[in-house]
């Protein structure tokens, strides 16, 4: 195959280069850009186990058989989905400042996604995404540090990046599984902590546990905002104080 040729639908590996199907007339036109949105709002509402072909069809009022068409596995659809908030992501726009703005705007755009689509933190972490949303993203984020000084080497940008985004995804998702935990058990965080708190205290009581009885009675316990932000600036200032070496 030449440089910049695309293959073929049939020998397309990767769902962004395989074309969709001739266009249907209604009642039921359908697109991936409509099939992703019906699969983003279920995962919205009830959680990426919501999310299957058949129930994308059914919220589409399309026969199951079509969307195949357009998307061929549910891991597709999913890939699908997460360079869509990618997408979102971008809409933000440029990366400005220095490097510890541009950092800290790539820490916070990740956790405005996470909070708007919780199922999204569950798909980071592993292999890299490699959607067109995605990829900008990636470039987006290197360019932003390469031409600042101290990042002249690209291993440094890189382990830049990964230090942060292992910071975020770890943050956000325990803020996603407190989310998911509401979802499940109906219950808030504070009605959780009001139903645990005298098998806790009892627990205290027994002097076995002198520490987390300190942090129970004298640690102050900031909003997740805040908890955010102090955590991200501690990563910030170990990035900094490596660069000074």
């Amino acid at each position: 195959m030449s440089p910049g040729r695309k293959p073929s639908a049939k020998k397309a590996p990767v769902v962004w280069e395989r074309p969709e199907p001739a266009h249907r007339p209604p009642p039921v036109p359908l697109s991936r850009e409509a099939i992703v949105q019906a699969a983003m709002g279920l995962a919205d509402k009830d959680g990426l186990d919501a999310v299957s072909l058949r129930n994308v069809a059914a919220a589409l009022e399309a026969g199951p058989m079509r969307l195949y068409g357009y998307v061929a596995t549910k891991e597709e659809l999913l890939e699908l989905m997460v360079d869509e908030v990618y997408g979102e992501m971008a809409a933000d726009g440029r990366l400005r400042g220095d490097w510890r703005k541009a950092l800290r705007a790539i820490a916070h755009r990740m956790r405005r996604a996470s909070r708007k689509h919780p199922w999204f933190t569950s798909l980071l972490g592993g292999r890299p995404h490699l959607g067109p949303h995605a990829l900008a993203h990636i470039e987006a984020s290197l360019a932003a540090l390469g031409d600042t000084p101290g990042f002249e080497d690209i291993d440094t940008v890189m382990l830049a990046l990964r230090t942060v985004n292992a910071y975020v995804i770890g943050a956000i998702q325990g803020e996603a599984s407190e989310l998911r935990s509401e979802l499940q058990s109906g219950k808030t965080k504070t009605e959780w902590q009001t139903a645990t708190g005298p098998y806790l205290e009892r627990m205290l009581a027994t002097g076995q546990f002198p520490m987390l009885a300190k942090v129970m009675q004298d640690a102050t316990h900031p909003p997740l905002d805040v908890l955010f932000d102090q955590g991200l600036e501690c990563v910030l200032d170990g990035l900094a104080a490596r660069l000074s070496r």
